[in-house]
């Protein structure tokens, strides 16, 4: 089973990732992502989702156009889990990525 994360160990986490926020009430983290375009947008989920897949952990998501709004949690362990940073960090990286490709 996965470990819940310390409220210790979530602030640590969150020192790493400035642009993620923390949702107490729901134990999650979340980020909004804009990028120039649906094109660029949905290469982003491509990228993220086929990970997640590989992880067996799945973000949960909104898209609109050129925006794309992610939301971390682990259902397993009720809370945040070094899953959801790990996957935090996946996504930053992606769209640091794909940020320079455009």
């Amino acid at each position: 089973m996965t470990r819940k994360l310390e409220p210790a160990q979530v602030r640590e986490a969150l020192a790493t990732l400035p642009h993620w926020t923390l949702d107490e009430t729901r134990s999650a983290i979340s980020r909004s992502f804009r990028f120039a375009g649906f094109g660029e947008a949905f290469a982003f989920m491509t990228r993220v989702a086929l990970a997640a897949e590989r992880a067996d952990h799945h973000p949960e998501w909104f898209n609109v156009y050129s925006r794309v709004d992610v939301t971390l949690t682990t259902h397993d362990c009720q809370g945040l889990s070094q899953r959801d940073i790990e996957l935090a960090r996946l996504a930053d990286s992606t769209f640091e990525m794909l940020k320079g490709t455009s």
